[in-house]
Order: C-alpha cells, then structure tokens, then sequence
C-alpha cells in the first residue's frame, strides 16, 4: 500500500511484502491517464492499495482502509451500514468520484450525487487505486476532489482458482465470502459473492441514553470477465450488485433529538458494463467501446403514529436513480517515447425521489452530459516525461465547460528520486435534486461548481532500495460551490452557488521493508480547509491526520500486525459551533496457517476503546473482537 510520510510525526506501518525486501520502483497505475503507466512518470499523487493488504489487514468495509490513506476523511454515522463519506484534501463528499471496474457508482437520487460507500464491502478486490486532486479532464464531473477507483480480480495463471472465507464476532457478526477466478482458453474470468450481518451498535450516542442497537445486513456480488475472440479483438462484461437492510436512528417526538427509534431504510445498487476492445496496427492503435448502465434505490421506512404514539412500519421515503453510458477511448502510441488517448463520453442520468410524509409530489428529471477529451503523453531523454490535456463537457442544462490538466515528472538522473508537479482543473454539475426538487434556484439555473488544484513533491528511495519516502504540497480552489440558502416562506429555502473554499497542506509518507519478516511505513497530513466566504474552518475536516501499521512475519505460519489512525479535532458544523475531540483507532491482527493455503485469522479493532463521537450525537463502536477462517485452492 502507498502511502507518505513528514519526517516528524506519526508512523503508519504497511502489510507484510511476501519476501523480497526493496520496493518495485514500477507500481503501474491506470487511474492517472486512463492507461496503463508506470506510477512515477504520471506526475499524479496516488496511493495503491492491493489484494495482500486487504487480506493482511482482514477489511470488511472498504472504507476502513481508505482511512488510512494520506489526504483522505472517512466519517461514519455510526457502526457499518450507516451513512458514509469521503473527503479528498477537504473536498466535500459529493465531490469525489467512485468506480468499480470503471462504472461510476455515485447515486444520481442522493442529494449531492454521492456514492453510497457504507455498502461498499471488499468483494474480490485486486486493487484499490486513490488518486488525489482535481481530475474533471479525463473524468468529468464530480472529480473535484479525486477519484477512488476498486478493480476487481479477473483471470490468471491456472484455469480454476478459489477462496473462501468465514468470520464472526463482537456485536453479533456474521461475514461468509467466496470468489473464484482463471482462464479458460480465451476466457478471462472473475465472480464473488459476499454476505455481511451485524447487530451494530446505537447510531444514536448510547451514552446519550440510547441502548438499541441498530443492525444492518448486506449482500454482494460482482463479475468481471473478458473473452478474448482474436488476438486483437477481446470482449468485456462486468457486473456489480449490493443489496442491504439497515436499522437507523432518527428524531421522534414529542423531543424531536436525535434518539432511538424504531426507522429502518434499504438500498440497492446494480451496474453493468458491456464493452468491445480492438487493437490495430499491431497493436499500437488501442480502440474501446462499452455500454455502461446502473440502477439505484433507496427506501426508508418508519412513520410515527400520533395516535398509538408508535412507529409504524410504513414506508416514508423513496429515491430511485438511473444512469446509463457510452464511452469510446482510443489510444495511439506515436512511436515509443508519446502516446496519445482520446474519447468521447455521453451519459444520460434520471431521477424519481419523494417524502411520503412532506412532499407535495415526487420529484423527477433527468440530463444528458457529453464530453470529449484528448491527453497526450511525451517522455524526453528517457527521465522527463510530459503530460497535457484538454476536456469539453456538454451539459444540457448548464451548457459548456472546458477543463484542462498539465504534469510532469522528471526521474532525476543519478539519484533514486523523482521531482513532480501538476495542475489540474475540476468541476461538479448541478445535481439532479438540485435541478428539478422544490428547492430548486426561483430565479437563475445554477452554475456547475468549479475547481483548480495544483500540486508539488518529490519521492525518494534510500537504504539501497529498502525504503521509500514521499512528500507532496498542495492546494485547490474550488468556486461557486452550492449549498442550501434558507428562506422565510415555503419551502422555506433554495439551492445557489453561495461558497468559495479552498484547501491546502502538505501529505507526507514513508515505507521500510526492515527485513524479509518486518515492514513498516508511517503517513501524515497537515491541512487547512476555509470556507473564503466566512473564513470559518470547513466541517469535519481535520488539520491532522496520521496513520501507522506494522506486519511481522513472526514464523513460517505465524503473521501478526497492528495499525493506528489517527483523527486530529475539528467542528462538526460549518458555524464551528460544535467542536469534535481527536480520536485515535488501534487495531490489531494475526493468522496462523494450519495447512497449505488454509489459515485462522483473528483481529482486534478499537483496542483502546476510544468512544469519542465521529460525528455530533452519533455513537462509535467500542472495543471488538472477530476470528475465522480461509482457505484457498
């Protein structure tokens, strides 16, 4: 896993590294140009997060590690399954587009187009990539603060390969997961399912009085495969489902504050992708054209009775959303030092989303967006490489936008070290619910929120290979961000673009392997968020933030490890009324191989039990402890 490090404060420590003891200098990527390309030439700060460190950490939600990951704020509303976001480098959460084998899957019927990550379990995962900083150029809208891409497993070296998996523990948890994958003649292939029950914690803070417990249940299944028809001519289809029921909180009468009560909510999510690839001119003019289509759904259920002074089971709430893509990318390789790509994206999105309880009626819409691009690629004197390019976004409500992004890297000659820098630019579009609900602007369409970020650093190797450092300095701007204006008369309120905020800080990583049996590396992040309108500290976004983990291959069957994050205080309110105290999570971890490819595992999490709020009100769940077993063959 890639990660940064400043050199005065925290250690975040990585998984076990098999047994070679210098890093690979050549972590290929295909996040940062939409190709495949070796990390250190993009000019792009990353991380990587792989299948070992997933297994070795034993993750359950795919959010928990990207926890520890540099720049990145994960805030839970409470235990697994509540609501979930992300922050990249203070960006707000709506702001940062997700994917799984490249189908987006933010939801077009949430208010502010964020994906639905509490449901996001690792399920087959070869690789998570995050890239941070503004990306609109080669990924459109949402990606002002950077783009969580999840690739899953497809194919391999043998025509069968499985894995299989049982856990259970603390607050009544229950995870069963297999997933199989190979290659068969032309066929490419990779498919798992995954079943996830807890019966969770309070949302509600229970030491606010809240002693019930709000579970939540979750299935998953994903598919990627590829069949190779010739050798120039190859056939995708991918597919991604989740399915949950989880137990929530809410603010019933006669106090109306957020306590116990009897709510509950479901949501679904299932993706499609379909696509051709053809190479031509022996393979230097690269061609891919997919068909890409996801439906979501969100129900809450629950509606106080003011005659039984109960909850009833009705449904109170319902948002469907719908997407569906086309996507064209070529890439050319002009000789061996440029390569250019080159696409064409169009995507239509609707939406359906009613209050049972409040609105008048539902509210529906639904927009085209298209948008073209070209980036191009130039390595010189085999240590400068060069990056440019250029978007234009069609959008048939707020019309025209142009984004553009520049990088470089340059491997200094000599010296294990790499100099990079980019800027890029971002933009988000209006939401649908922002368009089309009774809160949408009376009086002017609103303006796509827009972005412009930059960023230096420089990576390092030492101690002959055995350690890796990294330091990045940042900033993005983002302009005419939309919020909520209140109002006196009904509906007592409207969408504009009201906000200017910027972020800006530095993140810094480190990684040592110290030895075949122990590795260890250690991040941080300082960073200031304002809101430029107020001057106020921006909401749940922390100066500090650090994380640390150690693996310790103590035998030949024995694996031990433990992590630490850290969470600086911030305000949970953009008035920064209400401020949250520091946090700091350690977990521990080790499996024992009984026989070849079969091993117990076991793991602590919360060892301190620390109960400080992650967000005002809502509860943490304290200290928690899970076993079980996996096998593969």
């Amino acid at each position: 896993m890639r990660k940064i490090l400043l050199a005065s404060v925290a250690l975040i420590a990585s998984p076990a590294f098999a047994d070679e003891t210098t890093f690979d200098a050549e972590t290929v990527v295909v996040t940062a140009t939409r190709t495949p390309q070796p990390l250190e030439v993009t000019g792009s700060s990353m991380s990587v997060i792989t299948s070992d460190d997933l297994a070795v950490q034993q993750t359950v939600v795919v959010t928990d590690i990207l926890a520890e990951t540099p720049g990145l704020t994960v805030v839970r509303n409470g235990g697994p399954g509540q609501t979930t976001t992300v922050s990249i480098r203070g960006a707000e959460a709506g702001q940062t587009l997700a994917l799984i084998d490249g189908v987006r899957i933010n939801d077009p019927s949430s208010v502010d187009d964020q994906a639905i990550l509490g449901d996001l379990m690792v399920n087959n995962v070869d690789r998570i990539e995050v890239l941070r900083g503004p990306q609109s150029t080669l990924y459109g809208s949402d990606a002002i603060g950077g783009v969580v891409d999840v690739l899953t497993k497809r194919g391999g070296d043998a025509p069968f390969a499985a894995t299989a998996s049982a856990e259970g523990g603390s607050f009544d948890t229950w995870r069963l997961n297999a997933g199989a994958n190979g290659t068969i003649s032309g066929l490419e292939y990779g498919a798992a399912l995954n079943y996830f029950d807890t019966g969770g914690i309070s949302a509600a803070d229970e030491k606010n009085g809240n002693p019930e417990a709000d579970g939540t249940r979750n299935f998953g299944a994903t598919m990627n495969t590829r069949y190779h028809v010739t050798d120039a001519l190859s056939l995708d289809l991918r597919g991604y489902y989740t399915q949950s029921h989880t137990e929530i909180d809410g603010f019933p009468p006669p106090n109306f504050t957020f306590q116990d009560d009897a709510e509950f909510g479901s949501a679904s999510l299932v993706a499609g992708y379909a696509g051709v690839n053809l190479a031509l001119m022996g393979g230097r003019f690269q061609n891919r054209l997919a068909f890409i289509a996801s439906e979501s759904e969100r129900k809450f259920f629950g509606e106080f009775d003011f005659f039984t002074n109960a909850y009833s089971p009705a449904e109170n709430f319902f948002a469907k959303g719908d997407a569906t893509r086309i996507e064209y990318q070529g890439i050319f390789d002009l000789d061996k030092n440029d390569q250019l790509t080159f696409g064409a994206e169009t995507q239509r999105v609707g939406l359906s989303t009613q209050s049972l309880q409040f609105d008048p009626g539902p509210t529906t819409g639904s927009r085209r967006t298209t948008g073209y691009y070209a980036q191009i690629q130039s390595t010189l004197f085999d240590q400068l490489t060069l990056t440019g390019g250029v978007r234009l976004e069609d959008d048939d409500e707020f019309g025209t936008h142009t984004s553009v992004k520049v990088a470089g890297a340059w491997n200094v000659p000599g010296y294990d070290t790499t100099l990079r820098a980019n800027y890029g630019d971002g933009f988000k579009a209006p939401t649908l619910y922002q368009l089309f609900s009774q809160y949408k602007n009376p009086f002017h369409d609103l303006k796509p929120e827009t972005a412009n970020g930059w960023e230096v650093g420089i990576d390092h190797f030492f101690l002959d290979g055995q350690a890796r450092a990294s330091l990045t300095w940042f900033e993005r701007r983002t302009h005419n961000q939309i919020d909520f204006l209140p109002t006196s008369t009904f509906p007592f309120g409207y969408y504009e673009n009201l906000e200017r905020t910027r972020a800006d800080g530095v993140e810094a990583e480190v990684e040592m392997r110290l030895s075949e049996a122990l590795s260890v590396s250690a991040d941080y992040t300082n960073m200031a968020t304002k809101d430029l309108i107020t001057g106020l500290d921006l909401a749940r976004r922390p100066d500090n933030a650090a994380s640390a983990t150690v693996t310790w291959q103590a035998t030949k069957d024995l694996s031990l490890g433990g992590t630490i994050v850290f969470v600086g205080p911030r305000f949970d309110d953009r008035g920064n009324f209400t401020r949250l105290a520091n946090n700091t999570t350690v977990n521990l971890f080790g499996s024992y191989t009984l026989i070849d490819k079969t091993a117990l595992f076991a793991r602590v999490e919360n060892l301190l039990g620390q109960d400080n709020e992650p967000v005002f009100g809502y509860g943490r769940p304290g200290t928690a402890a899970y076993a079980g077993i996996r096998t593969a063959f």
